[in-house]
C-alpha cells in the first residue's frame, strides 16, 4: 500500500503580510507538486510583529484575513490541506487569540484550536516576557479531525512542553499531533528537538511541527528545524538550516502506528487507579 505523504513546512515571516502570503502560496504549490496530502505551516504564519501595539493592529477576524483566504484559495486550487498558525481578534480590543487553523482541501476551515498554554516569564531583577499581556488563551482541547493522512490534532509551540495535552488527544484519537512554532534559538537548541521526540514517543503518534527560522526584526530570530517524527521517535524529515522558505517531506503508515501501539501497548499499561485518567 501506498501511504499519503505529508509536508512541513519553515520560513521566516515579517510583519509584511502580504509578502508572508505569497510565500505561504508558493509553497503549498510546491509540496502540491510533490504529492502532498497536506502541508503544516508555523505558528505566526500571517505575521510576526515588532511590536505588541502593531500585533493588535495587524490582527483580524479570521473571515476578514486576506492572509487566511490566499490559503484557503491555495488549498482549493491545489486540492491539499493546510495546517497554519494565525493571530485572530478576541473579545478583548486590547488582546488577540494565537490561533492554529486546518483548512481542507475543499478550502474550508474545519477547525480553530486557540493556544492554551501562554509563555509568561516575570523574574525580579530579571526578564520579563508575558504574552498573556496582548494574547488571551484558549480554554478547550479539540478532539482530532479526519484528513487524508490520518487524524489530526492541534496544538501551538509552548503547548508542546506540556505532555498532559497530548495525551488527552491521544486518548480520543489523534494519529498526528501538531506544533506550529516559533521557538527562540536557545530553547530551540535545548529542547525543541528532544520534546517533540518524547511527545511522539509516549502517546505512539506522528508529530508533525513546522517552524520560523531565522531573524524576523532587530529583536526577534527562531530556531528553525521543522520536522516530521513518527511514533518510534525516528526523525524522519527535517528542514535545513537555510532561512529560505523550505519543505520536508514524509508519508504516515498508520499500519506502522498500529504495529506500535499493539507491541507496546502503553496505553493499557496506565494505572488510571492511582493517578486521574486524562482526556
Amino acid at each position: 500500500m501506498t501511504w499519503p505523504f505529508a509536508a512541513v513546512a519553515q520560513f521566516c515571516a515579517s510583519s509584511i503580510i502580504t509578502r508572508n502570503a505569497s510565500i505561504c502560496n508558493e509553497l503549498i504549490e510546491r509540496a502540491a507538486s510533490q504529492g502532498a496530502k497536506a502541508v503544516f505551516f508555523p505558528e505566526a504564519s500571517d505575521f510576526i510583529a515588532e511590536s505588541t501595539a502593531q500585533s493588535v493592529q495587524l490582527t483580524t477576524n479570521l473571515n476578514e484575513s486576506p492572509f487566511v483566504k490566499s490559503l484557503q484559495d491555495s488549498a482549493r486550487d491545489k486540492r491539499i490541506w493546510v495546517s497554519v498558525g494565525v493571530h485572530e481578534k478576541s473579545p478583548s480590543p486590547s488582546k488577540i487569540y494565537n490561533s492554529h487553523l486546518l483548512i481542507d482541501d475543499q478550502g474550508n476551515i474545519v477547525s480553530v484550536y486557540r493556544k492554551i498554554h501562554l509563555f509568561d516569564v516575570d523574574i525580579k531583577n530579571g526578564p520579563r516576557l508575558m504574552e498573556s499581556d496582548s494574547t488571551n488563551g484558549g480554554n478547550a482541547i479539540l478532539d482530532p479531525i479526519v484528513t487524508p493522512i490520518g487524524n489530526v490534532a492541534q496544538q501551538t509551540c509552548y503547548d508542546l512542553r506540556f505532555a498532559e495535552l497530548s495525551i488527552a488527544q491521544r486518548h480520543r484519537g489523534a494519529d498526528i499531533l501538531t506544533f506550529p512554532s516559533a521557538f527562540t534559538v536557545k530553547t530551540g537548541q535545548a529542547h525543541w528537538e528532544p520534546l517533540l521526540r518524547a511527545r511522539a514517543i509516549e502517546t505512539q503518534t506522528y508529530v508533525i511541527a513546522a517552524a520560523q527560522i531565522g531573524p524576523h526584526n532587530a529583536k526577534r530570530t527562531s530556531y528553525g528545524n521543522a520536522m516530521i517524527i513518527d511514533p518510534w521517535g525516528t526523525v524522519l524529515a527535517r528542514c535545513g538550516d537555510s532561512i529560505a522558505p523550505s519543505l520536508a517531506i514524509a508519508p504516515i503508515n498508520l499500519d506502522y502506528l498500529k504495529k506500535i501501539r499493539t507491541e507496546m501497548p502503553v496505553t493499557n499499561h496506565r494505572r488510571t487507579d492511582v493517578y486521574p485518567k486524562i482526556y
